[in-house]
């Protein structure tokens, strides 16, 4: 189905009539502040709508020129399918023109019309020069070759065509993709009495319907969709591309900004690392240095970031190269998104570029290597972006993969069949169905390195602990950081080649055996008299000078039962305790630790110690100040 509602936004040099020139076109006034109508002049993004002859529903967004606001300018131009470049017959291209024009390149904006306002007030001569000049400065940029149609906004000349333009152009924006993943950049919070939260912003990426859970980032806050609206119009279901108001409970205004995205939950994480490409505008003040500190500017957002240039000692204007971002506050991107830098003073644009990953390692600078996978995943062909994600020992769920390759699902889930049938990819949850959001995915060579390392832990482990059964299973998982799917695999993997085995959530080699040396050996056995001669009142193991580990490697052996660190029993007098105690119960339907302790002829220390420890293993339980039989 053809999408109907597109997203055009002004831009432009202060005083050259963008918002007299969106109320002529639409009948709405976009200055909504009462400072704009004062000081007549835009400070912040309006808004209005109209129709198109075609049937198009057409949002407009009017950002504005002054060079103090450009910061909010630049919250607004993130969601346009097209620009409308407005240039003030009388003046031509001013300083504003121009910056604005670069950012409309950087985030390569490719389709738009010019309007030349204030025709009526400059002669034809004059005119032909302007336009001259406009085509000049149009050239090289995304916005070569676009109409420039000249009007008169306050007396209505040249408005049928600038429409007709606008119509014609939209033919050739192609169509937002439905990836069922919707998000929409807030640019405005306010609240609405009797409805509550309410915040604006273009969706992409998906559709929003009333009643959905939706998820507030970076901020982590959950809400839920009361209701929507677009072009003040209420509708059960917002597509993407829509200028789209949505109606939220369960969050006050105070805990959102401009800047907040909406999303559905799981998908999208914050993050502070960025690896981008970046373009630097010809005309910058400066070259931009290794570890230069910039405002960085995607979506509606806007925070401060370091720079590391990771292939090149400077970026000259002009120049391109690739950079990872470091921000000083986490944000919401989607690799494929756009940005802007400026330095923040004197204030002024440096550059802009696209996103290739938004969860990378921190690199080293001037790596062929990570240049290549920064390649790789700019190069837009699925199953390359979703290798390369995957490299490396790294696990991933199917909802996380997606989350980084920023792919429509569909052509995602094709791409990740593809390099599974040829072998590159394993799933490691089995199965040959659909893939689920938690189905993990890894790099068949990463597999093997997995493996490899989880032996080499457990090797490593028993040349540390030799008097210890074997590593223990969640410490394993820990140490290689993977998730209980991906682990279990790797274990399952394993054991089957009968290279390791588990045994009471304990990994080990096959070969491995508790060894006493010849003088651990002479202790216990010295400690193992000790205990048959007192066996209801067995000594500590300290006194005859037996570690913690040396216990435990004897307990593990079978050869003493350990119920505390200082109430250690033979193994003949643990049994002989376990019927009597029984026997008790069975006498007396319950036994007392009293009468324990007079049976055992022993102390309330060991009597209590036992009788904890049978509770423990399930062979009685506590009733009161009693015990009976578990079952």
């Amino acid at each position: 189905m053809t999408r109907q509602t597109f997203v055009i936004g002004t831009a432009g040099h202060v005083d050259h009539g963008k918002s007299t020139l969106v109320k002529a076109l639409t009948g709405i006034d976009p200055d909504r502040l009462r400072e704009e109508k004062e000081r007549e002049m835009t400070i912040d993004l309006g808004f209005a709508w109209m129709t198109l002859p075609s049937g198009r529903r057409l949002s407009i967004v009017d950002v504005p020129g002054h060079e103090r606001f450009i910061k909010n300018m630049l919250a607004g131009v993130g969601g346009f399918d097209a620009a409308l470049l407005v240039v003030a017959a009388d003046e031509g291209p001013m300083p504003q023109t121009r910056e604005h024009l670069a950012i409309i390149d950087l985030l390569e904006i490719r389709h738009g019309v010019v309007a030349l306002t204030k025709r009526d007030l400059v002669d034809e001569d004059w005119l032909e020069l302007v336009h001259a000049e406009v085509e000049e400065l149009l050239r090289g940029t995304t916005l070569e070759g676009a109409r420039i149609i000249p009007v008169a906004a306050t007396r209505g000349q040249g408005l049928t065509e600038l429409i007709d333009a606008i119509d014609r152009v939209l033919d050739h924006v192609p169509p937002h993709p439905g990836r069922g993943r919707p998000r929409l950049a807030i640019d405005r919070v306010f609240t609405i009495a009797g409805f509550g939260t309410v915040v604006t912003g273009t969706l992409r990426d998906g559709e929003l319907e009333v009643g959905q859970e939706v998820e507030i980032l970076p901020r982590g806050l959950r809400a839920r969709v009361r209701g929507l609206q677009s072009h003040r119009t209420r509708v059960e279901r917002a597509l993407p591309g829509s200028r789209t108001a949505v109606n939220l409970s369960g969050v006050e205004v105070d805990d959102i900004a401009r800047g907040d995205v909406l999303t559905v939950p799981g998908w999208l994480k914050p993050t502070t690392l960025l690896d981008a490409r970046l373009r630097m505008v010809p005309d910058a003040p400066a070259p931009l240095e290794q570890n230069d500190e910039v405002d960085f500017f995607v979506g509606t957002t806007e925070t401060l970031a370091r720079v590391t240039l990771l292939d090149a000692e400077r970026l000259e204007p002009g120049q391109s190269g690739w950079v990872q971002l470091r921000l000083q506050e986490p944000i919401v991107a989607a690799r494929g998104d756009r940005f802007i830098l400026r330095r923040p003073s004197p204030s002024s644009t440096l550059g802009g570029g696209i996103i290739v990953d938004t969860a990378p390692r921190r690199h080293r600078r001037f790596r062929p290597e990570v240049i290549r996978a920064l390649e790789a995943l700019a190069s837009g062909d699925p199953e390359t972006i979703l290798l390369q994600i995957l490299e490396g020992d790294q696990v991933f769920e199917w909802r996380e993969l997606l989350q980084r390759a920023s792919l429509d699902e569909s052509t995602a889930a094709e791409a990740i069949q593809r390099v599974i049938a040829a072998g590159h990819v394993l799933v490691l949850d089995g199965g040959d169905g659909p893939l689920s959001p938690t189905t993990s995915l890894v790099r068949r060579e990463a597999a093997e390195r997995l493996c490899a390392r989880l032996l080499e832990l457990v090797r490593d482990y028993h040349a540390r602990f030799p008097l210890r059964r074997g590593l223990p299973r969640e410490m394993a998982r820990s140490r290689l950081g993977l998730t209980q799917r991906a682990f279990d695999y790797v274990v399952l993997r394993l054991a089957r080649a009968g290279q390791l085995v588990e045994e009471d959530e304990i990994l080990r080699l096959p070969e491995h055996r508790i060894r006493l040396d010849a003088e651990q050996e002479s202790r216990a056995r010295a400690y193992e008299a000790a205990l048959r001669q007192a066996p209801f009142t067995p000594p500590a193991p300290a006194e005859y000078g037996l570690e913690s580990e040396l216990v435990q490697a004897l307990a593990d052996l079978g050869r003493v039962v350990r119920i505390t660190d200082d109430v250690v029993f033979a193994p003949e007098a643990w049994e002989a305790i376990q019927q009597r105690v029984l026997a008790l119960i069975d006498a007396y339907g319950s036994v007392t630790l009293a009468q324990v302790r007079d049976e055992l002829g022993t102390s309330r220390k060991y009597a209590q110690a036992l009788l904890e420890y049978l509770d423990q293993r399930h062979v009685t339980r506590r009733v009161g100040d009693a015990r009976v039989r578990y079952a």
